[in-house]
Formats: C-alpha cells, sequence, structure tokens
C-alpha cells in the first residue's frame, strides 16, 4: 500500500522521539516500504552540526543506524532554510514532493488553545499534502 514514508526528525532531540520511530519502521516492515528521514536546518551553525554539509552526513548516518536496528530500508534527505521555525511547514512539503513520499509519520504535541489560532505542524501537513500523514501523539 505505502512505498515510501518519511519521518521529520530534530536529531537535537531524538531520544524523545522513540515512539514515533518505532511507529514508522513497523509500518515500514509492514508494508515493505523505505523510510526516509527529513531534517530541516539552518545553513547558520547550530547544536547538532555546524554546516548543512555535516548535519547531512549525520542525518545520513542516524538512518543508516535506524535502518540496521529495525531491519528496513532507509535513506536521509536534509534541507537548508533560512529560518527552520518558520519554514518548517513549507521546507517539509517541499520534501515529501521531492522524495516522492505516499506517507508521512510524525511527532505531535498535546493539543492546546493556541491550536485554534496556529494550525499544527502535523494539521498543516496533512491539510496540504497529496500523502497520508500518520501523526504520533506522546512522541
Amino acid at each position: 500500500m505505502y512505498k515510501k514514508i518519511i519521518v521529520p526528525v530534530d536529531l537535537a532531540h531524538a531520544s524523545r522521539l522513540q515512539k514515533v520511530l518505532q511507529t514508522a519502521a513497523d509500518l515500514g516492515r509492514h508494508y515493505n516500504a523505505s523510510v526516509c528521514y527529513v531534517g530541516v536546518i539552518s545553513s547558520l551553525p547550530g547544536s547538532v552540526a555546524r554546516s548543512p554539509s555535516e548535519f547531512a552526513e549525520k542525518l545520513g548516518e542516524f538512518a543508516s543506524m535506524q535502518g540496521k536496528e529495525n531491519g528496513i530500508a532507509t535513506s536521509s534527505h536534509a534541507v537548508t532554510s533560512h529560518d527552520p521555525a518558520v519554514d518548517l511547514d513549507q521546507a517539509l512539503l517541499a520534501a515529501i514532493a521531492d522524495t516522492g513520499a505516499d506517507l508521512v509519520v510524525m511527532a505531535s504535541h498535546i493539543p492546546n488553545v493556541t491550536d485554534y489560532i496556529w494550525p499544527s505542524n502535523g494539521g498543516t501537513i496533512a491539510s496540504r499534502s497529496s500523502a497520508s500523514v500518520f501523526v504520533v501523539r506522546g512522541a
């Protein structure tokens, strides 16, 4: 049913993403789909990497590790943005198109009052993407 799954990841908080990573791996195995880990970074030095190329390398290593640990085919897709906090939704939508993904598995937060004013990333991706979106709570 699904052929390409993308999982947005923040490498600075990868330890808090176990539930979403396991969900994506399980779906990848079930559908024999490849899983692509997508990361969005600024071109400025940050806590994870000093440059976009270093970030892409670390994201690739992360994807490879996930593949070995879970027995799935993996890849990575690094996106450089001027302001990842502002551009995240557009960067993820572009990554979906660039990778040909047909399923997005992403973490969410517990809904609160601000969701009535500003939509969540998952809500925006679900409403604007042609891919199916699986939002994992408590990830």
